[in-house]
């Protein structure tokens, strides 16, 4: 079921916002529940302030539902072999609210902002017990790479990216 676009829209935020950090909350309680600890990746808020990121909470009826993130990764543009990547971080919707359509919009909006700031390519890591969110990013037209973040030496690390190519 998709939600209609109307009551559905999606801001540019601060990490500091208090909507964002309550989304951040509960998806690093979700990490938790999946890996025992939260998301230890070091994210610092400058790195998605514009030109070089952006952050974003998506509204439904004016609730706070769903996040998403990127930033520009240079440091790792010669070891993938991509021009100018962005990698997504913090990309979550409220578990009440999955299965509507707000992930695809969010990461839509996520993709199409990436690409009006420079961006070739978009870059993520997940992990094997995110089962869902891999089968919907491999929906959406990513593939497989060789790790390249924090979690690169797990195990579990699973890495994706797309080619913006024009859209």
């Amino acid at each position: 079921m998709t939600i209609p676009t109307p009551h559905w829209e999606i801001r540019p935020v601060s990490i500091e916002h208090p909507d964002a950090q309550m989304l951040i909350e509960q998806v690093q309680s979700y990490y938790v529940s999946l890996y025992g600890s939260r998301d230890e990746t070091p994210l610092e808020p400058g790195y998605f302030e514009p030109p070089q990121g952006a952050f974003f909470v998506g509204y439904l009826h004016g609730e706070p539902v769903a996040s998403g993130a990127w930033r520009m990764r240079p440091d790792v543009a010669a070891l993938l072999g991509l021009e100018r990547p962005v990698e997504i971080k913090r990309m979550y919707v409220v578990s009440r609210h999955q299965r509507q359509g707000l992930a695809g919009r969010m990461l839509a909006h996520l993709e199409q902002t990436a690409w009006a700031a420079g961006a070739t390519d978009v870059i993520l890591e997940s992990g094997a017990p995110q089962a869902a969110a891999l089968h919907f990013y491999e929906q959406s037209g990513y593939r497989p790479i060789q790790p390249f973040a924090h979690y690169r030496d797990s195990p579990l690390n699973r890495c994706l990216a797309r080619s913006l190519g024009g859209g």
